[in-house]
């Protein structure tokens, strides 16, 4: 059975950092790309993130660039996102999800697999 298991959301204050995991079980990494979405109430889910294990390419969303930090670890299979210089809002439920297809998108219809996502709030 194909899981991926979220964790690392929290509250922090502006300016803040976290660092959210994604967990997979049921596959490996290798032929997937994995995507980072967030959604805000009220919004649609949004792209922020992505990665193609393959070949270790990464992508970001504008209002990431330079902020966010997306890495594997194999070994455990395991995606990270690093999360710096956190705003008011960067507030949202974020969920990874995995492509079977292997390439990235930002648009969530083209993912298979999703966790249950990790609430990230950035509020004084």
């Amino acid at each position: 059975e194909v899981q991926l298991v979220e964790s690392g959301g929290g509250l922090v204050q502006p300016g803040g950092s976290l660092r959210l995991s994604c967990a997979a079980s049921g596959f490996t990494f290798d032929n997937y790309a994995i995507g980072w979405f967030r959604q805000a109430p009220g919004k649609e889910r949004e792209g922020v993130s992505g990665l193609i294990a393959s070949d270790g390419s990464t992508y970001y969303a504008d209002s990431v660039k330079g902020r966010f930090t997306i890495s594997t670890d194999n070994a455990k299979n395991t995606v990270y996102l690093q999360m710096n210089s956190l705003k008011p809002e960067d507030t949202a439920v974020y969920y990874c999800a995995a492509n079977a297809a292997g390439y990235y998108a930002d648009y969530a219809e083209e993912y298979d697999y999703w966790g249950q996502g990790t609430q990230v709030t950035v509020s004084s």
